[in-house]
């Protein structure tokens, strides 16, 4: 009995230890209405340009975007249709794949 409570208090230790750093993702994407130019640019197309700075991504698009950001282990964080203009969404520390229309990109936060 005591070594099956050990083992359910183990497997609980472990699942919050892995939930924990996805608790602190994304609360949803803001628009941005401050100067973004200094960013560094990570990839750009015709009408979008993907930036990343301390804690967050930020989507520059001309038009209406479906936006798709992933974790590297392929967890969706975040599947949004944003408008056009400036949005961030914030990230906690890691690596991520961002999917704006047809660009793809992997960035570092």
């Amino acid at each position: 009995m005591f070594r099956r409570l050990c083992v359910i208090i183990a497997t609980l230790a472990m699942l919050l230890a892995i939930a924990m750093p996805f608790s602190s993702f994304a609360k949803g994407w803001e628009p941005v209405r401050t100067d973004v130019s200094g960013l560094s640019t990570v990839a750009r197309d015709n009408d979008i340009e993907i930036r990343v700075s301390p804690g967050h991504v930020v989507v520059v698009s001309s038009q209406p975007v479906q936006i798709k950001v992933f974790t590297i282990l392929g967890q969706v964080v975040s599947n949004e249709s944003l408008s056009a203009g400036v949005n961030r969404l914030p990230l906690s520390h890691g690596v991520y794949i961002v999917k704006v229309g047809d660009l793809t990109c992997k960035i570092a936060v």
